[in-house]
């Protein structure tokens, strides 16, 4: 890979292994794009990037600003209800909803997004990635090496990404199966349950390490104490101060305060399995890889190894606008409310390159991604299965 950050596509180069064309690995799907179709994709979407990057402004900033502001108003509404009034079911129903609204909004639009550094152009030091905190036990540097660093650049290849079924799940025909996974469909339950946690583990490579035979060394040993203390400040505010704050009704708060937290996990676990589990999206073995990859190269494994969600917009907000995962792993660092208006333009470029732009609503998506978690869980000699794309 030509780049270790996602803060903008690789910059363009001759690769350095296999410098021949007719020598360099080739997928497949794009077996019909020549050296000269790749590289024209990169500067069509190259330019696609440029534009939008000059027209970021007030109206940009305003938004994140608004979508933060609506946050805050919800999870401090949310808690008010819970205080005043959490052993009426009504409130407890609107206070319950407030607040994984806000937890959603928290992880997914904004904590996600200003951790990529989409709103960094702002230099404003309360909305920036070097300086955003957000409610969540994984601790925001830890978040964006295993996300920003790992994941984005090896998006969808085999052995590097490690999102690709996060170390737990097998999601792919070229995966080995194991006889754990044979219970891999409770597992992804389990996960999603617990998302958040389970998150926290995989950003710690906590299971790498086990299965490794590894003991923790003093730097992994440091960053697992980063994440109890912050799981246990995020305990201690949801299951003990703030149902102490209701006084008599402290069961009914801490109930909507377990609910809002499971919403919150079951949400973000299903919009991410959408992102590239579903079933036909593109997964890419190490020898399918060059070396060293060109703009157009990068942008054409973001492009087949993603899939968007389709919806009204209230549902891109919620979903942190990752319903558009096309859009955002071919431009990690543009402002999510941008991915809207570009995904029409970005569908066309890839439909015009005879690539498949893979999109379906959310119940679609998210059955296809979990039907893939079950076939795969079957091994292979039963199963019949076979790689195919």
């Amino acid at each position: 890979m030509t780049t270790s950050t996602v803060t903008s596509p690789p910059a363009t180069g001759a690769p350095t292994a296999a410098a021949d064309p007719a020598e360099r690995p080739v997928s497949p799907v794009t077996a019909h794009l020549g050296a000269d179709d790749v590289a024209a994709l990169a500067a069509e979407l190259d330019a696609l990037r440029d534009e939008v990057l000059a027209g970021r402004g007030a109206r940009d900033a305003a938004y994140i600003r608004r979508v933060i502001a609506v946050q805050r108003g919800l999870e401090l509404g949310g808690r008010a209800l819970l205080v005043v009034g959490s052993r009426r079911r009504p409130v407890w129903v609107l206070g319950a909803a407030c607040l994984a609204t806000a937890k959603v909004l928290d992880n997914m639009e904004i904590g996600h997004n200003v951790l990529h550094g989409q709103w960094d152009w702002m230099r404003d030091p309360k909305i920036h990635s070097a300086t955003w905190d957000w409610d969540h036990v994984t601790p925001p540097e830890q978040w964006k090496r295993s996300h920003n660093e790992l994941h984005h650049v090896h998006t969808n290849v085999l052995g590097r990404d490690n999102d690709l079924g996060y170390g737990i799940l097998r999601v792919d025909e070229a995966q080995p199966w194991r006889p754990r996974h044979a219970v891999q469909p409770l597992w992804n339950l389990v996960n999603a349950v617990f998302f958040e946690y389970g998150i926290a583990l995989y950003d710690l490579e906590v299971g790498e390490t086990l299965r490794a035979g590894r003991r923790p060394d003093a730097e992994m040993r440091g960053r697992i104490g980063d994440v109890l203390r912050r799981a246990r400040r995020q305990l201690l505010k949801d299951l003990v101060i703030h149902p102490a704050l209701s006084g008599p009704g402290w069961r009914s708060t801490l109930s909507a305060n377990l609910a809002a937290n499971l919403v919150r996990n079951l949400w973000s676990h299903s919009v991410i399995m959408c992102g590239h589990f579903p079933e036909g999206v593109e997964t890419f073995e190490l020898d399918e890889t060059p070396t060293r990859e060109t703009r157009g190269e990068w942008y054409l494994r973001q492009m087949l190894g993603s899939a968007d969600i389709t919806g009204p917009p209230l549902l891109h907000v919620l979903a942190g606008n990752l319903s558009h995962q096309i859009e955002h792993h071919v431009f990690p660092d543009l402002p999510s409310n941008r991915y809207a208006e570009i995904a029409p333009r970005l569908r066309e470029v890839m439909e015009r390159h005879g690539l498949t732009y893979h999109a379906a609503p959310l119940h679609r998506q998210v059955a296809s991604a979990w039907h893939k978690v079950v076939r795969l869980s079957v091994p292979p000699r039963v199963s019949g299965s076979r790689r195919g794309r």
